[in-house]
């Protein structure tokens, strides 16, 4: 390998396990995460070029020598078509995902797109199981593990069985809804009701807001179940389901069509692209995790989303985890708070947007 970069365990052992096992070179698809170590790796081990796919979307500029497409549109059916190139990808590197579900959609995509390609994967030893080994043979005849390395291994996998139907999206009927939901890749919850959604659906029925809305934004939107719930709700409102995680689009975009109902799937950090005060109501279920990581931060980012897109007078309907001790952060950032409801595990607080004005006084 050329690289002299610096990088973590699991970028070090993909990079040195495609060196030893046909080189790097050529067009390489690369699975990143949002900082792009692992792309940049890629480019300094010998790549010519890159194809990069990052679910949520990448947070630093790509180099020249790389491009950025969605898992799902990475060419034909056993080629990418560069942007200057027509070339046959024989390499695929990428990083595990915690979520076997999106595991599972790479996967899938890989081998019904790039079935001549070699597949390499890593991850710190502590974070691998038998299950990822088991998603990858659903897929591919020939899996294996590298030799560890710092602490990392990675996963191999070669000739794609390009004859097995597709397992994604998941599919699911939920009965006391009434709807069904289709869930891609790693979108949170896969195709259940998550206990939280739940809570604040029963919610929006013993409490629902104080006007009609006309506009409602499904914030983080995961596999879009509150969209569909409030297109069908509110048949006449404009319904925005806004994600920045591609998976989390598809799914929602599927979710509507599964319910025959209408729902405008944006993908976006937070909401961004949409006008301001264009809301009558905001849901939300924040996240508190970013991949393996913990943090209790993150939902500020989505509180001051939802002030942003909120008209004055506008309400968000938030449900979290008790623990998480948002109301302080939703009192400060978007307007008055107060508890609607609660059970074990979580509260659904109701939030009214205050002149910008008011709202900055506290801050």
């Amino acid at each position: 390998m050329t690289t002299q970069l610096t990088v973590p365990g699991p970028i070090d052992v993909v990079l040195r396990e495609a060196a030893a096992t046909g080189g790097i070179n050529g067009t390489v698809v690369v699975l990143d995460e949002p900082d792009a170590q692992l792309v940049r790796a890629t480019l300094a081990a010998g790549a010519e070029r890159v194809i990069a796919c990052c679910d949520t979307g990448f947070t630093v500029p790509l180099p020249e020598s790389a491009i950025e497409r969605e898992l799902t549109e990475l060419g034909g059916s056993d080629s990418v078509d560069d942007a200057d190139a027509g070339e046959t990808v024989a390499l695929a590197v990428g990083l595990l995902p915690k979520s076997l579900a999106e595991l599972a959609e790479q996967a899938q995509e890989l081998a019904r797109q790039l079935p001549a390609a070699r597949v390499i994967l890593g991850a710190r030893e502590k974070h691998l199981t038998r299950s990822m080994n088991e998603v990858l043979e659903q897929h591919y005849a020939r899996v294996r593990a590298s030799l560890g390395y710092r602490k990392s291994r990675a996963l191999v996998a070669s000739d794609a069985l390009t004859n097995q139907p597709p397992r994604i999206p998941a599919t699911a009927q939920i009965a006391e809804l009434d709807l069904t939901v289709c869930a891609f890749g790693g979108a949170f919850a896969g195709a259940k009701l998550d206990i939280g959604t739940r809570l604040l659906l029963e919610t929006l029925e013993t409490a629902p807001p104080a006007t009609e809305p006309s506009t409602v934004i499904d914030l983080g939107c995961g596999t879009g179940i509150l969209a569909s719930w409030a297109a069908r709700n509110w048949p006449v409102a404009r319904i925005i389901a806004t994600d920045r995680s591609a998976a989390a689009v598809r799914s929602a975009t599927a979710t509507a069509a599964a319910n025959g109902v209408t729902v405008t799937a944006h993908r976006a950090d937070a909401g961004a692209g949409l006008p301001d005060a264009c809301a009558d109501l905001v849901l939300l279920n924040p996240p508190f995790h970013e991949g393996r990581e913990v943090d209790r931060t993150m939902a500020n980012h989505l509180f001051a989303a939802a002030a942003r897109l909120l008209k004055p007078g506008g309400e968000l309907y938030t449900v979290f985890n008790s623990h998480l001790r948002h109301r302080p952060q939703l009192e400060r950032l978007v307007g008055p708070t107060e508890q609607l409801a609660a059970n074990a595990k979580f509260i659904v607080t109701r939030s009214v947007r205050q002149t910008a004005s008011a709202v900055d006084r506290k801050r």
